[in-house]
């Protein structure tokens, strides 16, 4: 029996997955939340096979229980289940860790095949999302391969932040303080030519910096 949890802040489409779900002789519907602030409990208590999981809900995002969920080095499978085709969330979502991406106007027949898709292994997506991880690995090829004189330290403060670390946690891995984390991270920006994080991370991937 597959265990799936769902988070998802539309009361009505939550209920109508968890009906679905518990239709199929193979799945159970461990239980629905509306958002992701107590997920590291849920996941102890339940210990669900997948997670389905929406993106924009209120008070913990999906994209924070993404990283909730690497924090605790979780290996349940998390497919994303959302309106969001933006390239924005799509990349964001697969570089916190999410194994599948699916429209909301994914069929019901869709979601179960997804289900099991992930966890004999793949990486499930709708097909307008495929295009564009497919069109977004044709690009990063064709882009020469920079470092930005980028030190060893430097470089391993970058991967961090792509991997979704807090200034925090990047201080405990690597042995500093979030004071020298911080100045890491301003030096770096300045290397990068950028001026936030999610540029940082952007253009680390995109130009494969780490």
């Amino acid at each position: 029996m597959i265990k799936v949890a769902v988070f998802e802040d539309n009361p009505v489409l939550r209920e109508q997955l968890m009906e679905f779900l518990n239709s199929n002789t193979d799945m159970k519907c461990i239980g629905g939340w509306e958002n992701c602030e107590l997920i590291e409990k849920i996941m102890q208590h339940y210990m669900p096979d997948v997670i389905l999981m929406d993106i924009d809900m209120p008070v913990k995002n999906g994209l924070d229980g993404l990283k909730i969920l690497a924090k605790t080095n979780s290996e349940i499978p998390v497919i994303m289940l959302t309106v969001f085709e933006d390239d924005k969330y799509v990349f964001e979502s697969i570089c916190l860790g999410a194994k599948g991406y699916l429209l909301k106007k994914s069929t019901p027949e869709k979601i179960v095949e997804s289900i099991h898709d992930v966890l004999d292994g793949g990486s499930p997506m709708s097909s307008p999302i495929a295009r564009k991880v497919i069109q977004a690995f044709s690009l990063i090829q064709n882009i020469p391969t920079q470092d930005y004189n980028l030190t060893k330290r430097e470089k391993e403060i970058l991967q961090s932040l792509v991997n979704g670390n807090s200034y925090k946690m990047i201080g405990e891995e690597l042995g500093i303080s979030i004071n020298t984390v911080r100045q890491y991270i301003r030096t770096v920006y300045e290397k990068l030519q950028v001026h936030s994080m999610n540029e940082a991370v952007s253009k680390a991937i995109k130009q494969r910096i780490v």
